[in-house]
């Protein structure tokens, strides 16, 4: 499956030093389906959850943002 990331989330991903392999194994690891989702997850190297939003289509996935989540909890 092929994951693209929008020109907001490739700054977000800048901005908070987020490695683009780390947000691509979340997505890998978790079974998304058809639709647009948001994924919070507790990473160890950060201090807050991250919180990746992702549209996904047939055969792509498309990160539209991703940042930690400033307000430390997980839904």
């Amino acid at each position: 499956m092929e994951i693209n990331f929008s020109r907001h989330a490739k700054r977000r991903a800048r901005l908070y030093k987020i490695p683009e392999t780390m947000v691509e194994r979340i997505l890998l690891e978790s079974n998304l389906v058809i639709g647009t989702h948001e994924l919070v997850t507790d990473i160890p190297e950060f201090k807050y959850p991250l919180k990746i939003v992702v549209s996904v289509e047939a055969d792509r996935m498309t990160v539209i943002t991703n940042y930690p989540l400033k307000k430390g909890r997980i839904p």
